[in-house]
């Protein structure tokens, strides 16, 4: 398999990463976990840090996996109902995280954010704090935000939008090496590569550009819809701090030991 096209130094490329994981990977259309998937996201993780390296994962899905273990027929609509799914789902999440790091033999702890733990100075201490303190036990960082709380009505502890937006501020706050979203398209095309045949991956992307932004988030395009926008905005402001970024397919197989390699999949963006 080829390499990303640009200049990467493969000296120690990427000691710290932090890895975002969205819904789409992590459950079935009917809310249901996919254990396969998240047992091989579990031992891609751990053979990254087998590597020496250190890794944060920043996981969406609460509300899905909720859905799916209370047996649900269609997603709640109120934001109570909302809120009381995503507590049990994340303890189910946690749980299949636990069990599946533990068979390659590391532990995880969970960190619930609302937007004071980024914005707050002293509640950013706090977090830096544990972040750090997790890292150096060689024990995985797993990052939700606090569903059970968190919301745009709530002024002084609102919601992030989403959860690439977090992943973005994470990797910002934990001075991380690496941002890896993992979803399930394989990077960004120039084209519906669902409608057009031709199109193609981009697989680097020396910067991300004002037309790049309003390309992904436009009225009516495919990429606003599915999500691509969120994405490219959490690229954009993760590669302005210095830090490299990847979308790659989250279902792929040992996709994140490629990326690490400087395998050429998925879409890379170069630090500025």
């Amino acid at each position: 398999m080829g390499k990303y096209s640009g200049s990467r130094n493969p000296v120690n490329f990427a000691k710290r990463i932090v890895v975002k994981v969205g819904t789409s990977t992590l459950t079935y259309d009917n809310g249901k976990m996919n254990l396969g998937n998240i047992d091989r996201l579990c031992r891609s993780i751990s053979d990254l840090m087998n590597r020496g390296k250190e890794v944060l994962l920043v996981s969406s899905g609460a509300i899905g996996v909720g859905i799916g273990y209370l047996d649900l027929k269609e997603r709640p609509t109120t934001t109570r109902e909302k809120q009381a799914i995503a507590s049990v789902g994340q303890c189910e999440l946690m749980n299949a995280y636990a069990r599946s790091f533990s068979e390659y033999s590391y532990r995880c702890g969970q960190i619930l954010l609302t937007k004071d733990g980024i914005t707050d100075k002293l509640t950013r201490a706090n977090v830096t704090n544990t972040i750090e303190t997790l890292l150096e036990m060689r024990i995985i960082p797993v990052i939700n935000e606090n569903d059970s709380v968190s919301t745009t009505e709530i002024m002084h502890n609102g919601t992030f939008g989403d959860n690439d937006t977090l992943s973005a501020d994470v990797a910002v706050l934990a001075n991380a090496d690496l941002l890896v979203i993992l979803s399930d398209v394989d990077g960004l095309y120039d084209a519906n590569p669902r409608e057009n045949p031709d199109a193609e991956r981009i697989s680097y992307v020396d910067k991300v550009t004002p037309e790049m932004l309003d390309f992904t988030a436009g009225k009516g395009s495919w990429l606003g819809t599915g999500g691509m926008a969120t994405k490219i905005t959490a690229m954009s402001k993760v590669t302005e701090n210095g830090i490299m970024g990847v979308i790659a397919d989250g279902a792929g197989i040992q996709v994140l030991e490629k990326i690490v390699d400087q395998d050429d999949v998925g879409t890379f963006f170069a630090a500025q």
